[in-house]
């Protein structure tokens, strides 16, 4: 496990004097690795024609099948993506055919039961959108927890220091607990041109997302 990393700013209200009852604003920020545990990915089937019913018809099998191969995967969930349908025009700007999108979305932190369904989708006539790896929210809430007591000591830590110097005792006035990083890993963005009809199962590295907890407010100095 990467050690963390705390940081430490801290800023005084402006006109702060020895009196009691002085402002003082401070920040504190602590940084957590988290495990990406959690693989998400999007697939699409997409057709083009001139009559729209055949060709909703032609999606709605395909994703159909998709369905049924993903949902007898355990551990693997899936929902309804975006679904469009817009008009391709002819040079004489008039409507000319038909092009249908229906995308699925899967998640699980069976990595390998993912890379291995994204092969067999392409097989199936679907291309792999985006995938990308990201903690799973329980990893995510476990991590922004041990950030967030780190942060909240931090902040502590150098109020203490703050009053210590000045000979005050010293109370909190206002605090703000924010959240951030952990953002998704991309490791593909695949266009039509990717799904290839011997497509193999997509190795995937996991690796960490950094969970950042910021802590601001305001003490209170007090003699």
């Amino acid at each position: 496990m990467k050690k963390y990393v705390a940081t430490l700013l801290a800023g005084c209200c402006a006109g702060l004097t020895a009196q009691a009852g002085a402002l003082v604003d401070l920040s504190a920020e602590a940084s957590r690795p988290a495990a990406n545990d959690m693989v998400r990915a999007s697939v699409y089937g997409e057709v083009s024609g001139k009559n729209p019913a055949e060709l909703a018809q032609r999606l709605n099998t395909d994703i159909a099948e998709a369905l049924k191969l993903i949902r007898s995967k355990a551990g693997v969930s899936v929902k309804s993506g975006q679904q469009s349908t817009y008009p391709v025009y002819g040079q004489t700007q008039k409507i000319d055919g038909w092009r249908m999108r229906s995308e699925l979305i899967l998640e699980s932190k069976d990595q390998a039961s993912v890379s291995e369904l994204l092969g067999k989708l392409q097989q199936m006539r679907l291309a792999v959108g985006e995938v990308s790896l990201r903690p799973s929210p329980e990893t995510r809430r476990k991590v922004e927890d041990e950030a967030t007591r780190e942060a909240i000591r931090a902040f502590q830590s150098r109020a203490v220091v703050i009053a210590e110097q000045l000979g005050k005792g010293w109370k909190i006035k206002q605090l703000n607990v924010q959240q951030g990083g952990g953002m998704p890993m991309p490791l593909m963005r695949a266009t039509r041109a990717a799904m290839v009809a011997d497509a193999a199962p997509a190795p995937l590295e996991a690796g960490e997302s950094l969970v950042t907890t910021q802590v601001s407010g305001q003490i209170e100095l007090a003699d």
